[in-house]
C-alpha cells in the first residue's frame, strides 16, 4: 500500500478519483503521459487495494476504497506518533547534554 502511495502521480490519481466517478481515460487527460502509463498507475493502486475499477461499456470507472484509505491513514498516524516520541526523547537527551556542558562546574577540578 505504501509503495503505491509513494508515487506522486498515484497519490494525485487517488485524490482526483475521490472527487467523484472518474474514468481512466478522463484521469489520463490530466497527465503529460500516455493513457497506458496512467492505466499502469491505476493498476498499482488497484493491486494495493486503494481503488476499485468497474467496467461500464468501454469505460473503466475508478473509485477509491475509503476503508483502505482510512487504514493507510491510521498506519501513518501510528508511525507519526512513534517517530514524534523518538524525536522528542532525542531532543530531551540533547537538551540534557547541553545543560551539562553549560554547567558552571564544567572543566573545574575539585
Amino acid at each position: 500500500m505504501f509503495q503505491a502511495l509513494a508515487d506522486a502521480t498515484r497519490r494525485d490519481i487517488l485524490i482526483r478519483a475521490g472527487r467523484g466517478e472518474r474514468s481512466v481515460s478522463r484521469l489520463a487527460e490530466a497527465y503529460p503521459m500516455s493513457f497506458a502509463a496512467v492505466q499502469k498507475h491505476v493498476a498499482v493502486l488497484e493491486r494495493a487495494g486503494l481503488v476499485t475499477k468497474e467496467r461500464r461499456g468501454r469505460e473503466q470507472i475508478v473509485r477509491p476504497d475509503p476503508d483502505a484509505v482510512r487504514r493507510a491513514r491510521r498506519s501513518l498516524d501510528q508511525l507519526e506518533r512513534a517517530w514524534r516520541g523518538k524525536v522528542n526523547r532525542m531532543a530531551d537527551v540533547l537538551a540534557h547534554d547541553a545543560d551539562l556542558n553549560d554547567s558552571p562546574t564544567k572543566g573545574q577540578s575539585r
